[in-house]
């Protein structure tokens, strides 16, 4: 109770509306002088906001060497999730990936990477000149998406690449899947490898209850965390966790100086400092109101015409996400084109599947449950008379480990050219190509181009998928060294 009364705090948040309320005259940066100057025809939405959208003033601290409020917040931040250090990021989780990994390894290290990971940790390897070795993750049939790493794929690469200096991991996946994070950590710290996690999308793993562990109980040496993804928190706001003996925090925290804005938004700061409380102030009510909404919501999704509603294998995964698959042999874009008609939209749709993520409501908070599955019973009216028929997937077959064929800097001296599909098998790879979302890498430049490759990406080409990179794939090319 004492821990939970704590987390009511928010120092820099209530910092912001003392200043606010002096009514301060700003001859100070940003242009806008706390909403006084700017355009009239957005006034009414962003008046209120602009008065808190300030700079390093007397008082308000600063990020990149702070010793009032924000540091207060951070420590805060660093009790909920009972680590070394915690930081606000306002550059998102990308800048976050970018600095664990800039501090963990150096040019020419050999770093373990789980495949399906964000193309900023490729970015982050790519600027420390790392040499980034790939474990294949396991694949999901039913789901039809590759979900995280078996412990025996990280065992095998710990002993083919003994002098691997780092492992990075994605845990969570996109769709809430989670693995045996704590086995893994194991095997790495046995042989002094820090284990770096990006946890996007789980930051509220803390609140415990129905959800799985967060990385950060769990032993990982840094993790990164979109607080904005599930937590109410502006966009592009993040946290960042490091509580490792492997990995040197004041080399962490110069390029949390080098790559974060020396402009940090004080918005986005006060929004995780709001969002921090949030999730520490969770107690057992609101999570079994939660997840009794959950339950009910996914309930009445499954008994929608043309529709089914996934399931956790041993019902271990995120309860916010919520997955579903057409049984008429529609595509998750189709799927989505039909919520998005009812005015409901998803986080995102692939070629099988939608997913939804679900408000981490408390006791008090009500979300239009009822009105939704109206609207959805309404729009896929139409569906109600058409046959099931088969789910149509292309399954992902790599297994093992993989490793690019040119380093970084050997990739900066070549040159690239196009060439059709069936002519880039065995060719290597000169670009990134990323369905979005998610934003995993299908291929990353500098890896070996195989038919199953391609298979891919005209599957996804054929299935709708928008792609991240990759812009002349829609006139059937590839770009290759």
């Amino acid at each position: 109770m004492m821990k939970m009364e704590i987390q009511l705090k928010t120092p820099l948040y209530d910092k912001l509306i003392t200043y606010s309320s002096d009514n301060p005259i700003s001859f100070h940066v940003p242009g806008h002088k706390n909403g006084v100057i700017f355009q009239e025809k957005g006034r009414p939405i962003f008046e209120g906001l602009l008065k808190l959208d300030v700079t390093e003033l007397t008082g308000l601290d600063d990020l990149h060497s702070p010793e009032g409020v924000i540091q207060e917040s951070q420590k805060l931040l660093t009790k909920l999730y009972e680590v070394d250090t915690s930081y606000f990021l306002v550059n998102g989780t990308t800048v976050g990936n970018l600095a664990m990994i800039m501090a963990a390894v150096n040019e020419g290290d050999v770093v373990l990477v789980q495949r399906n990971c964000h193309k900023s940790v490729l970015n982050g390897l790519q600027l420390s000149g790392a040499r980034p070795v790939f474990i294949n993750p396991e694949y999901d049939v039913d789901w039809n998406v590759a979900s995280g790493l078996s412990v025996n794929s990280v065992q095998s690469a710990l002993k083919q690449y003994p002098d691997a200096r780092a492992l990075i991991v994605t845990y969570p996946n996109y769709y809430g899947m989670v693995y045996n994070l704590s086995e893994i950590i194991e095997l790495a710290h046995q042989k002094n490898i820090p284990v770096l996690v990006d946890e996007a999308h789980g930051a509220h793993f803390i609140a415990g209850g129905p959800f799985p562990s967060s990385a950060v109980t769990l032993g990982a040496d840094i993790v990164v965390q979109s607080a904005h993804k599930t937590l109410p928190a502006l966009t592009m706001g993040s946290f960042l966790h490091f509580n490792s003996k492997l990995v040197s925090k004041s080399r962490l925290e110069k390029y949390l100086h080098i790559l974060q804005s020396s402009s940090p938004s004080y918005l986005i700061m006060a929004s995780l400092d709001l969002a921090r409380s949030y999730v520490g102030t969770l107690n057992d009510l609101d999570i079994e109101y939660l997840t009794e909404q959950v339950t009910e919501f996914r309930r009445c999704l499954g008994n929608l015409p043309g529709i089914k509603v996934l399931s956790y294998e041993n019902d271990e995964g995120d309860l916010l996400k919520v997955t579903i698959q057409s049984t008429r042999g529609m595509s998750g874009f189709e799927l989505q084109d039909i919520f998005e008609k009812a005015g409901i939209y998803a986080e995102l749709a692939d070629p099988v599947n939608v997913l939804l993520i679900f408000p981490l409501i408390k006791v008090g908070i009500s979300y239009p449950l009822v009105e939704i599955i109206s609207r959805l019973r309404q729009a896929l009216l139409s569906l109600e008379e058409q046959e099931e028929k088969q789910k149509e997937f292309l399954p992902l077959t790599k297994e093992g480990t993989s490793t690019l064929e040119l380093s970084f800097g050997e990739m900066e001296k070549r040159e690239m050219k196009k060439v059709d599909f069936d002519q880039a098998v065995g060719k290597i790879c000169a670009e990134m190509i990323i369905p979005y979302p998610p934003g995993i890498p299908l291929l990353f430049p500098g890896e070996m181009i195989s038919e199953e490759d391609v298979k891919q990406i005209v599957w996804h080409l054929n299935k709708g998928t928008r792609f991240q990179g990759g812009e002349l794939l829609r006139e059937g090319y590839l770009r290759v060294f």
